[in-house]
């Protein structure tokens, strides 16, 4: 499982979705985000990064949030 993490300016990171292949969350990063400029990235609304700066991901959990509290798989077509 891969864990996708997004954090606000000077915010610690959350958990935000789990994905089950590296593939499936760096294309929903990619449909995500709308622009990135100085490090930071502004996100589609409605998105499980909306809100958020930056984002990073890891196949162990790093926080110690429930996976099962976040969405699985999200994709552009459950907005």
């Amino acid at each position: 499982m891969y864990y996708l993490y997004g954090a606000k300016a000077g915010g610690e990171k959350s958990l935000k979705a789990t994905f089950d292949s590296e593939q499936q969350l760096l294309a929903y990063v990619r449909w995500a985000t709308l622009s990135q400029s100085d490090g930071k990235s502004k996100f589609e609304q409605g998105s499980s990064l909306v809100g958020c700066q930056t984002w990073s991901y890891s196949t162990e959990p790093e926080t110690v949030e429930d996976p099962e509290s976040v969405d699985h798989n999200p994709t552009p077509s459950m907005l």
